[in-house]
């Protein structure tokens, strides 16, 4: 049995929230070691990744993506952690669910200390897919870029 809690008129489901919390530290620790197919596998077939001005649809556009930024980062000898909280986690009446988080990005150059690079906001629509979720449509709005 799922253990909820009242709290200001809305229900938690504490399993659903750990559920989450465990599937964005798989998820950031694929990218953040590289491991950019595991990663993008996380994602829907049809998903979306969309931050600031940029819009990448489908799982192989993601991944394309990821694998040219990791590919610079490590030609720069950076290295890069994502660090999420905040969460805030949602059911959704058509059983998808919605997970709002705050993100620092942290890069740190090989020998060197490790910096925050930028910080953001983001909201994902999760769906489960093969018994594990995967995300539908990312939405990353970076503290420092404009919307459009």
């Amino acid at each position: 049995m799922t253990r909820t809690a009242q709290e200001a008129g809305q229900e938690h489901d504490f399993r659903l929230y750990t559920e989450v919390q465990h599937f964005y530290g798989r998820q950031m620790r694929f990218l953040d070691e590289g491991a950019v197919e595991k990663w993008a596998g996380t994602f829907a077939e049809d998903g979306v990744f969309e931050a600031n001005t940029l819009l990448q649809t489908g799982r192989p556009a993601i991944e394309n993506g990821a694998r040219e930024t990791t590919a610079k980062l490590e030609a720069s000898g950076l290295q890069r952690r994502h660090w999420l909280g905040m969460l805030e986690v949602r059911e959704q009446p058509d059983g998808s669910v919605l997970a709002k988080t705050y993100a620092i990005v942290y890069t740190t150059p090989r020998g060197g200390k490790p910096a925050a690079d930028f910080s953001c906001s983001c909201e994902d629509v999760l769906v489960r897919g093969d018994g594990e979720f995967r995300v539908l449509r990312r939405e990353v709005r970076r503290d420092d870029l404009s919307a459009a």
